[in-house]
C-alpha cells in the first residue's frame, strides 16, 4: 500500500526544467515508479532515467508498463477505464518490491496542469496522502522559446484541449488561447484569419521544432511539421497558442 506518493514535474525535456525541490524530492524518495511506454517511446523513459541520474538519488526504481486506451469505449469511458487500470499497475509494480517510504512519479510537465496523476492517485485502494513537486509547464516552455508574454496587456487567457477547440470552436471572449492535447491540428477547424499561432514540440529538447505566424500560412506547415516529426521520433508532445490580432 502506498502511503506517500510524491508527484514530481519534471518539465517538458530538459533535465534543467526540474527544481531544485524536485531533485532534493528524488534524493529522498524510497521507490521511484518509471512508466514504460511503449515501442517508439523508449527516449522517455530514458528522459526521466537521466534525471535520475543526474539527482544522484538511491532510491529503487521500479518499471511499470502503461496500457493502451480502448478506441472502442466513448471517450469519457474510455479515459475513466485507462486511469483505473493505470492505478492497478502502480499497485502491481510495487506489490512485490518490497518498497518502503515515500514513492516517487515524474510528472512531464507539471501535476497540475492538464495532468491527471491526482486523479488515478485517488482510485487507489487507499488513497496516499499526496505531495506535489511543481515543475515548468508546457505553457511556460512554449513562450519562453518563442520569447513572447502569454497574455496581451489586461487580456484574458483561456486553455483548452484540442477536442474542445474542435467541437466549440474559439471560447467566447477568448482573446488568447492555449490548446494542450491536440493529436490533430484542431487549429485547421478555424476561420484563420485575424489570428495568429505559435507552435512547438519537444520543448526543452535536443529535437525541439517551433513555427510561428500567421494561421492562414502556418497551418500547413505545422501539420506538416507535426507530422514529419511524429514519423520520425514515433511520439510527439506538442502545443500551441493562438491569439487574435
Amino acid at each position: 500500500m502506498i502511503q506517500d506518493l510524491w508527484l514530481i514535474g519534471i518539465g517538458t525535456g530538459s533535465p534543467g526544467h526540474v527544481t531544485c525541490e524536485g531533485m532534493q524530492a528524488l534524493r529522498d524518495a524510497a521507490t521511484i515508479l518509471v512508466p514504460q511506454k511503449g515501442v517508439g517511446k523508449d527516449d522517455l523513459a530514458e528522459l526521466r532515467h537521466r534525471i535520475i541520474a543526474a539527482s544522484g538519488t538511491a532510491a529503487r526504481i521500479v518499471p511499470f508498463d502503461y496500457p493502451v486506451r480502448d478506441p472502442d469505449l466513448p471517450y469519457i469511458a474510455r479515459v475513466a477505464t485507462w486511469h483505473d487500470q493505470i492505478a492497478e499497475r502502480w499497485q502491481a509494480a510495487l506489490g512485490s518490491s518490497g518498497f518502503d517510504g515515500p514513492v516517487a512519479l515524474m510528472v512531464w510537465g507539471d501535476p497540475s496542469l492538464y495532468d491527471s496523476t491526482m486523479r488515478i492517485a485517488a482510485r487507489l485502494p487507499s488513497p496516499p496522502q499526496i505531495r506535489v513537486v511543481p515543475g515548468i509547464t508546457a505553457i511556460q516552455a512554449l513562450t519562453a522559446a518563442h520569447a513572447i508574454p502569454l497574455n496581451t496587456v489586461n487580456g484574458p487567457v483561456q486553455i483548452i484541449t484540442g477536442r474542445r477547440l474542435r467541437d466549440h470552436g474559439w471560447p467566447k471572449g477568448a482573446e488568447t488561447v492555449v490548446v494542450m492535447l491536440d493529436s490533430e491540428c484542431s487549429f485547421q477547424k478555424l476561420d484563420p484569419k485575424g489570428i495568429l499561432i505559435w507552435w512547438g514540440a519537444f520543448l526543452g529538447m535536443a529535437e525541439q521544432v517551433l513555427h510561428h505566424g500567421p494561421l492562414e500560412d502556418a497551418a500547413d506547415r505545422i501539420d506538416a511539421m507535426r507530422q514529419a516529426a511524429r514519423a520520425e521520433h514515433g511520439w510527439i508532445m506538442d502545443t500551441y497558442i493562438l491569439r487574435r490580432m
